[in-house]
């Protein structure tokens, strides 16, 4: 009730709850809460992958879906382990390979399972990835073997790029990533001489204050080898969460409205001005991470949480709990008691997927309707049903009879969701956006004539090596990298209440290589410590041979040793990321 209200709240969406329900939350943060600070887990995966794709092709979405592989000569996988985080993509790849002959290119400073049916697989070094991918491109243009009519034709920047990666030789950049001159040079030429060829990325990519630059780095090898807008062809950014793609889509973002219209270009806020019938704040919003430090600083004082678990997933949790801590307000919407539901002052019981009626958006843009199939338990109401008593409490006079009517004004406003009507949903099942036609499928494969940019060219952006915010040192002489399992997802808020999922992966741990065991004189399974510069954690030592030598893997599932309280919050200057890929770290044995 301040007069400083608008600047002193702020909301962090869900990207596992409905288009419908993320298109509400945002629309409440900017018309209730009078500001843009709105963000959600996008901001932890992706959000590099999209600044590079926006700033490249005019669009955050995959240019291609997942099945395309089976049409590719070629593929790279870099930075992703989809055996273990997308096992349906993973499953394409691997029939790909088997029945189509797909030539597989893995890169990743860890081997993974995929490397065994893979042409070749290049373990270079952690957070070299600029390195390595400028010098395959310096490899193209050297050797000639870029697709000279599709960059006339499609993009700009190519000169720019071109002087950019002259010093980027392998022979440069081979002692930087680790890997050989004829591997680099090789693998160049397998990449670039492909009929097709398509690019799947993950975390390893974008976790990092280069993320920008990582992805940068792919959108140019796809371009310059004119790999984008035919069959077999494409640039997919692995989506993990089941609608991180529609929730961004939708506008659970700090910096765009809906359709990722910039609120920068004071034409877009006008738009939504009227289409709302509400004055809207001109200035864009902060980010997760940014979020958390204002609300420690305590310049934010009020946090609305819907399906999110901020205490486990934030980097350096300690400091995000305790920022959690100095809220005089938090609100949690959520089906669990999830370690930030713990620190919350309200706690709205919500609905999983099952419960309730809405759209959801996967990693191939496909829009999906999914339907009620039982009522939430007890009291637990619908998250539309929330969202809107809370607009209504606010004084907003909202009255949605539905999530069909609130995807109606959504699609409304949204050039990609044309010719998708919910009645169409209803008929169909699901539609590919964008859509030509409502009578026509949508398209899979985008950008055949062009992009959504000014000029209809995508833009080469050349990227420069930078250094990890943090690098391994004599107090701290191991790289420390975190991720996921096969067995439990996420911060494990859902997956750790599966008993069966929790008597295969029941404990924390930390993956080592072989000689690190044997130099520390570790043995396996034994609990040891494990700590950076920001906090530490008890946990056992496991060997693991796909691990090199000087690097740790520790998976954020475990809420006993929260991975989180270890990384560092460093943040990529365009993505607003943090750095979860890479910190320095040390493993002591316990004193008793």
């Amino acid at each position: 009730d301040s007069k400083n209200g608008e600047k002193e709240l702020a909301g962090f969406g869900c990207a596992k709850g409905s288009n419908e329900e993320a298109y509400l939350f945002q629309k409440l943060v900017r018309v209730g809460f009078k500001n843009n600070n709105v963000d959600h887990c996008t901001r932890m995966c992706h959000a590099s992958s999209v600044a590079a794709l926006m700033e490249a092709i005019g669009t955050g979405a995959v240019t291609g879906p997942v099945s395309e592989v089976k049409n590719a000569d070629v593929a790279i996988v870099i930075g992703a382990r989809p055996t273990q985080n997308h096992p349906v993509a993973a499953t394409f790849i691997k029939n790909a390979v088997k029945e189509k002959g797909l030539k597989l290119i893995i890169m990743d400073p860890r081997k993974q399972d995929l490397s065994r049916i893979a042409e070749k697989s290049l373990q270079f070094k952690p957070g070299a990835d600029v390195a390595l991918l400028n010098a395959m491109i310096n490899t193209i243009i050297e050797e000639g073997l870029v697709d000279r009519q599709y960059i006339e034709k499609n993009t700009e920047g190519y000169n720019e790029l071109k002087e950019h990666v002259k010093d980027f030789t392998p022979e440069e950049m081979t002692n930087i990533c680790g890997i050989s001159t004829n591997e680099i040079r090789e693998t160049a030429r397998l990449f670039a001489n492909a009929k097709s060829a398509m690019i799947f990325w993950g975390m390893g990519i974008s976790q990092h204050i280069h993320g920008t630059d990582n992805s940068r780095c792919l959108i140019s090898l796809a371009l310059l080898t004119g790999n984008v807008g035919r069959e077999g062809t494409g640039l997919h950014p692995l989506r993990g969460q089941n609608n991180v793609q529609g929730a961004s889509d939708v506008g659970l973002i700090p910096m765009v409205l809906p359709d990722y219209l910039p609120i920068a270009n004071h034409e877009n806020v006008k738009f939504f001005e009227k289409y709302w019938n509400c004055e809207i704040n001109p200035n864009p919003g902060l980010t997760v991470v940014e979020i958390m430090e204002s609300i420690y600083n305590k310049e934010i004082k009020g946090l609305y949480v819907m399906g999110e678990n901020p205490a486990m997933s934030d980097p350096n949790a300690n400091h995000a709990r305790e920022a959690l801590a100095r809220l005089d307000m938090l609100i949690v919407q959520d089906i669990f008691l999830t370690e930030t539901a713990y620190l919350a002052d309200i706690v709205l019981p919500a609905s999983a997927f099952p419960e309730k009626t809405g759209t959801f958006t996967n990693t191939d843009r496909r829009v999906q309707l999914a339907r009620k199939a039982i009522n939430p338990p007890g009291d637990a109401k619908q998250d539309l049903w929330i969202i809107q008593e809370l607009a209504k409490r606010m004084g907003l006079d909202w009255n949605y009879s539905g999530p069909d009517e609130v995807y109606d004004e959504l699609s409304g406003c949204m050039e990609s969701m044309k010719n998708i009507t919910w009645e169409r949903l209803v008929n169909e099942g699901a539609v590919t956006y964008p859509c030509d036609d409502s009578s026509k499928p949508g398209n899979e494969v985008i950008f055949g004539e062009g992009f959504p940019t000014n000029n209809k060219k995508a833009r080469i952006v050349p990227a420069k090596i930078v250094s990890p915010d943090e690098t391994p040192d004599s107090s701290f002489p191991l790289i420390l990298t975190t991720g996921r399992l096969l067995e439990h997802w996420h911060t494990g808020s859902m997956t750790s209440r599966s008993k069966v999922l929790n008597t295969i992966e029941p404990q924390p741990y930390v993956n080592m290589s072989r000689n690190e065991m044997k130099k520390n004189n570790f043995s396996q399974d034994e609990t040891v410590e494990l700590s950076t510069r920001r906090g530490k954690v008890s946990v056992k030592v496991r060997l693991d041979k796909m691990i090199p030598d000087g690097m740790v893997f520790m998976p954020f599932c475990f809420e006993n040793a929260p991975a989180n309280v270890l990384t560092n919050q460093a943040l990529d200057p365009d993505g607003k990321i943090p750095e979860l890929k890479y910190c320095a770290a040390k493993i002591e044995k316990l004193t008793a």
